[in-house]
Order: structure tokens, then C-alpha cells, then sequence
């Protein structure tokens, strides 16, 4: 999915690779005075990846579907561990529903696509001459699959879609989301202690960036020293959107020139990975001596996010969050809806290995709310031309309601507690 904080090129790495297809960690800064919080960090084992594939099989028999498709992505990271990229020549994976995976590769590829790939699988090659849905449909015909309902991850191109339907022109192609939603929405205690370190990093780093601002500085500047911190954590820096002044007003931003003054409102959100698992955490604050308006704001804003997280309960349809949070902004005088000014966008967004993942707490959402979901907190009060607030923390969904990654700040004038 495309990130919004793409918009300003402020993105410290994507996590994928480019030509070469392989992932690669930025090495860390030396700032004496931040340590790694990552030592105790273990990444996902072989042992677990076959059991999500398992949870997927299991929908898959229940869904009528004989197989699954999946590009590169979060998607085969999550199944199977390969961390490629997406081009014109297919690299893919074919869950069956029963027994071991497919992987399908050009040739010359095989050997890098072996150093990620993490459970056991059969490696069929195809050549620069040849149609590589031709290869997946012959492996399907030898499983005895290519008669039922072929499924497709629902992020996967449309081209290879189309050369599937016509390679197996006996099968049912069909958007299998369900399937992939229905195994990666529910996360695991092991994902959520890897998301739990990752917020605690981007804490961190805010914690030190924030007292090192300075009047004169640009959106660059503050993203260099955040990019620093989270290094020094141990993170990786996934994005830093840095909003000042009127910029702010504007969710995803502004092309114009930015830089830090007095009285002006500074919006950041950043977040990192930790083998893989994001955290997205906003924080608001003014530069110098707040404005009665900007205060105002700021506390509407902070109450927003806890009538969010109020919402937000067992069972309850996502959408219901939203619902919740925009009553309040439009009893303000705020909207109504998504006009501004006022709350322009939904509530929260599913995370993960995604910073943008399924489901959103966004009106209308029906999927009800269950133990192990994760979410985004950030209502936002946006007025173009002036300023905006935003405040963001994800939660997730525990037995007993929703639990903070990261906690809320306190007030304005405490915006990291």
C-alpha cells in the first residue's frame, strides 16, 4: 500500500530492496548517550511462519479455495520469509491447501530467493523465454488444484492476474483477501512484543529530538536527528513526517518550504521497524509559547483520543470507533463528516508488518473488533490555513479491550509525558 508519508520523501528506508532484491539494515549512529532496545528482541522462527501457513490452509478449506497466490511483499514475508521485490519478472508464492508451498522464480534469481526463504517449499525456474504462470499452472495440474478456486493476495498486479485466468483457463481466479485479512489481523503475543519494541524506540527517539529543535531548523533537519536516535535504539527508520506551521493544517503535508518558529505548530510522525514490525506515533506540540487557539485544539484533539479508545471495544464494528470520535468533533462545530475543518480522515488504520494494514477504524467498517487486532489512535483537528493537531498511538485489542502501544501525552506542554 502506498504510505502517505511518502508524499514529502521523508522516508528513512522501505524495508525492500531495490534491483537486487535484498533487504539491508542502515547501519546504527554512535550517539553515546542512547543505547540499543533491542537486545532481547527474537525474530520470527521457521516453526512459526508454518503455522501461519496452517491458519491459512485451515481458511482456505473453509472458503473453498484450492490455492493462493501471493507477490513479493508483506505477505510473502509473513508466510514464508522471502524479502524480494515486485517486477515484470514474477517472483511468487503458491500456498496449496495442504502440504508445502510453491516458489516460483526467474532462474537466475533462485539462489538470492533461497537466503530468505524460511519454510520448506518445492523451487520451480522459469526462463527469460518462457511465461511463468505457465510454470505455476503446471504445478497446480500436478496437485491436482487447477480445477478449483485459484486465489490471489489481494495487493497482487492485475497483468498477472490476467495471465493466471489464462493459463488456467479451468479455475476460478478470485481476490482471496479474506484469507490473508483473516490470518495477519490477528496478531500473535510474539508480533505484538515486536511491535511493543519498536513504539518504545520511536518513544525514545522523540524523547531525544524533541528538546534539540531548534528555531531555523527544516522538516530535513528534524528528520536527520530522528533518523539518528532511532538508529542508536537499534530500529529501523521506516519515516519521519515532519509538518511546521501551516503545514500542519494539511494530514500529509506540504511541497512548500518549511522551517521551525516561534509560536508555530510542529507536527511529527515517525515511526520505525523491528524485524520487520512498524510503530506510527504522532505527536503535536508549539515551538515557543502556545496560542489560546492552539491550546484549544490540542486538549479537543487529546479528548478525541480517548473517546477512541472508549470505543473501542470487544465486538463492537470497527467503524463504531470513528463514529465515536466524530460525534464529539461535530458537537464541537467541527464538520460534519469529513469537511473541514475538522477530523478529514478516518480514525486509525490497521498495522503491522504493514504501516497501513486492514482494517480501518474508518465509518461504515463492519469487522468487529477481537482480541489481537492492532490500530492506529489519530484523530486529528485540521483548519487549512492556519494550523493542525495531531495526536497518534496504536493499541491493540486484548481479552479484556484495547491496550496502548505507546501512551498519550499528558498535555500540550508534556507532549512526550
Amino acid at each position: 500500500m502506498t504510505h502517505r508519508r511518502g508524499f514529502l520523501g521523508l522516508a528513512a528506508g522501505a524495508g525492500l530492496a531495490l534491483s537486487a532484491g535484498l533487504a539491508r539494515a542502515a547501519a546504527p549512529a554512535a550517539i553515546p548517550e542512547l543505547k540499543p532496545l533491542t537486545g532481547g528482541v527474537v525474530p520470527i522462527s521457521p516453526a512459526e511462519r508454518r503455522e501461519r501457513i496452517a491458519r491459512a490452509q485451515t481458511l482456505m478449506r473453509a472458503q473453498g479455495v484450492s490455492a493462493l497466490l501471493i507477490e513479493p511483499g508483506s505477505a510473502m514475508i509473513y508466510f514464508c520469509g522471502v524479502r524480494w521485490s515486485r517486477s515484470e519478472r514474477l517472483t511468487a508464492c503458491v500456498i496449496p491447501v495442504d502440504g508445502d508451498v510453491l516458489i516460483v522464480t526467474p532462474h537466475f534469481e533462485e539462489p538470492s530467493v533461497r537466503e530468505t526463504l524460511a519454510v520448506p517449499a518445492e523451487v520451480r525456474v522459469w526462463q527469460e523465454d518462457e511465461n511463468p504462470l505457465e510454470v505455476v499452472a503446471g504445478w497446480l495440474k500436478d496437485k491436482k488444484l487447477a480445477s478449483g478456486v485459484v486465489g490471489v493476495e489481494e495487493t497482487v498486479r492485475y497483468f498477472i492476474v490476467d495471465a493466471l485466468q489464462k493459463a488456467l483457463p479451468s479455475a476460478t481466479v478470485r481476490n482471496s483477501a479474506a484469507v490473508t485479512r483473516g490470518v495477519r489481523m490477528i496478531k500473535t503475543e510474539h508480533e505484538l512484543a515486536l511491535m511493543q519494541t519498536a513504539a518504545d524506540i520511536t518513544i525514545a527517539a522523540y524523547r531525544y529530538t524533541y528538546p534539540r529543535i531548534q528555531a531555523g531548523m527544516t522538516r530535513g533537519d528534524i528528520n536527520d536527528l530522528m533518523t539518528a536516535a532511532t538508529h542508536a535504539l537499534g530500529g529501523e527508520a521506516e519515516f519521519n513526517l515532519i509538518l511546521l506551521g501551516e503545514a500542519s493544517a494539511y494530514p500529509h503535508g506540504s511541497g512548500k518550504p518549511q522551517m521551525v518558529r516561534e509560536g508555530e505548530v510542529v507536527l511529527m510522525d515517525c515511526g520505525c521497524v523491528v524485524e520487520g514490525y512498524q510503530s506510527d506515533i504522532s505527536r503535536t506540540f508549539v515551538f515557543g509559547a502556545p496560542s489560546a487557539a492552539q491550546r484549544k485544539v490540542w486538549d479537543e484533539v487529546h479528548r478525541g483520543q480517548e473517546i477512541a479508545f472508549a470505543a473501542a471495544k470487544l465486538g463492537a464494528p470497527a467503524g463504531a470507533v470513528d463514529d465515536a470520535v466524530r460525534g464529539w468533533y461535530e458537537s464541537l462545530g467541527y464538520g460534519p463528516r469529513y469537511k473541514l475543518p475538522g477530523l478529514s480522515h478516518r480514525t486509525g488504520h490497521g498495522i503491522g508488518l504493514d504501516g497501513h494494514e486492514p482494517v480501518n477504524l474508518v465509518h461504515g467498517e463492519a469487522t468487529k473488533l477481537a482480541p489481537g487486532m492492532c490500530f492506529s489512535n489519530e484523530p486529528g483537528i485540521y483548519i487549512p490555513g492556519q494550523f493542525g493537531v495531531r495526536l497518534e498511538d496504536c493499541f491493540h485489542m486484548t481479552e479484556v479491550g484495547p491496550r496502548y502501544f505507546s501512551e498519550p501525552p499528558p498535555s500540550l506542554d508534556k507532549p512526550f509525558g
